[in-house]
């Protein structure tokens, strides 16, 4: 029997790190942690890898199905831990393998963020 536990994909009572830009200014904590979002997936490479594990089946990914994006496995590494640093992936060991996910709704949040006034 596996003691794995399911993840839901969606925290609902999550909130959006920051309004919609054309809201209101950001605050400087909050244009802090938004830079910190978007510098690291401002890297061809992490961005690659954000949309992977963002798309991959079950919501979630070992580094095992992921690590084919054309740089050495350390560097894979180096680059999954930056998207965790910047609060974008969270990560799980099973094992000898680490299963990503994209963190409880920052996508929503991001496309939030992004969001065009209504006029």
């Amino acid at each position: 029997m596996s003691n794995t536990k399911v993840l839901p994909l969606v925290e609902p009572d999550v909130a959006p790190c920051c309004p919609p830009l054309s809201e209101r200014a950001l605050t400087p904590e909050e244009a802090v942690r938004t830079a910190a979002m978007f510098k690291a997936l401002g890297d061809p490479v992490r961005l690659r890898l954000f949309s992977l594990v963002a798309s991959h089946e079950g919501g979630e990914a070992c580094v095992c199905d992921i690590s084919d994006v054309g740089v050495s496995q350390p560097t894979v590494s180096h680059h999954l831990k930056k998207l965790r640093e910047a609060g974008l992936l969270t990560s799980e060991r099973r094992g000898t393998w680490v299963y990503y996910r994209v963190a409880p709704s920052v996508l929503a949040a991001m496309g939030q963020l992004l969001k065009p006034s209504a006029a």
